[in-house]
């Protein structure tokens, strides 16, 4: 879903990073994060940015 709406998911957490989807128990990723000052979201936060966004590509 973040991919079709022009996003990237990637297994580690940078400074280039926009945003961490965290869950439950998020743990290193989100250590990481609070570091850098890269902003989080849970999954309803998450679904409203994607529906706020472009709209999905198509392919």
């Amino acid at each position: 879903m973040i991919e079709a709406h022009g996003g990237k998911v990637t297994g580690s957490v940078s400074g280039k990073t926009d945003f961490l989807v965290v869950g439950e128990n998020a743990g290193s990723k989100l250590d990481k994060a609070t570091q850098l000052g890269v902003a989080t979201l849970d999954e309803a936060g998450l679904l409203a940015l994607v529906a706020s966004g472009p709209e999905p590509r198509s392919g």
